[in-house]
């Protein structure tokens, strides 16, 4: 964000017009889905209902639109630059990035279910009702979901504090951990390990934001958590979808987690030497459109 023409209240009018726009554009869709019966109720607490599920991700959904318009109203910027030092989002990098979520986290979270249904008194009651139309929905829109979580943390509020302190590697490290903690609070933990389960992984995203130069491995950590997490609450039963980690494998759900998401961090950090990932802009003007250079006099 500290392009030529960066001012310190530039992130502060993003940050109100993100919040005005995203609360307004969620509460019409949360309406909506009242009003034409695709959801039961305002509290959207069943997220293993097919119906429940879709009005919730695509509440959270119009915050991607929602993180252009304040790249582009407050900063005059390019809504790219909320995705990568590039400008766009590197699709080419998912299907490596992919397989590394799935290697860590998608294996640690497989692991923590299993504890719940065999050491823990969880009991196996899926499929639950409609698993198939849930599954459609955790499909097609909770990937979405995950980016926008993504977009908003990572591809805005980071920057927008980042922005206002001087030193490129203080801002990231203040960055992650003022980000983490609201990540973690947006969350509603119950207890404390509910808390630093959440923080650890948002420090997570924001670590290989840095080491990447854009939100491409966030975005994939988050969408691979949350939908191996439906995926098996379709399958195996709502209680696998639960914001609270199991009581007695709280501590163990946490260390978990902590060995997934460095093992991840670690993955990406080795492969993105030899994929040589952009992690710098180059010298260009940021600004949208392009302001035309002075003609020089004759």
């Amino acid at each position: 964000m500290r392009t030529r023409d960066w001012a310190w209240w530039r992130p502060l009018l993003g940050l109100f017009l993100l919040g005005v726009v995203f609360v307004v554009g969620s509460a019409v869709l949360a309406v909506v889905g009242i009003v034409t019966g695709i959801s039961p109720d305002l509290a959207l607490l069943e997220l293993t209902d097919p119906g429940t599920l879709l009005v919730t991700n695509l509440t959270l959904i119009v915050a991607i639109p929602v993180v252009w318009l304040a790249w582009a109203v407050a900063h005059g910027m390019r809504t790219g630059w909320s995705s990568s030092v590039l400008a766009r989002f590197r699709w080419r990098l998912l299907p490596r990035l992919t397989l590394f979520a799935l290697a860590t986290l998608g294996v640690a979270i497989g692991v923590s279910v299993l504890l719940v249904f065999t050491v823990g008194d969880a009991d196996v009651d899926g499929p639950v009702r409609s698993w198939g139309w849930l599954l459609v929905v955790v499909l097609l829109t909770t990937p979405l979901q995950s980016a926008a979580e993504e977009y908003l943390f990572r591809g805005y509020l980071s920057q927008a504090i980042a922005g206002w302190i001087r030193g490129p590697q203080a801002g990231a490290v203040v960055a992650g951990a003022v980000t983490a903690t609201l990540f973690s609070l947006a969350h509603l933990p119950p207890d404390l390990l509910t808390f630093l389960d959440r923080f650890l992984f948002a420090l997570a995203a924001s670590a290989v934001v840095w080491l990447t130069g854009g939100l491409e491995a966030a975005v994939v950590l988050h969408a691979a958590n949350n939908v191996v997490l439906f995926v098996l609450a379709a399958l195996l039963g709502e209680g696998v979808a639960t914001e609270v980690l199991p009581a007695g494998l709280a501590a163990a759900s946490v260390a978990l987690g902590l060995a997934a998401f460095g093992g991840y961090v670690a993955l990406v950090a080795r492969w993105r030497r030899r994929a040589e990932l952009e992690t710098r802009t180059p010298a260009l003007d940021l600004r949208f459109p392009p302001v035309a250079a002075p003609t020089p006099a004759r």
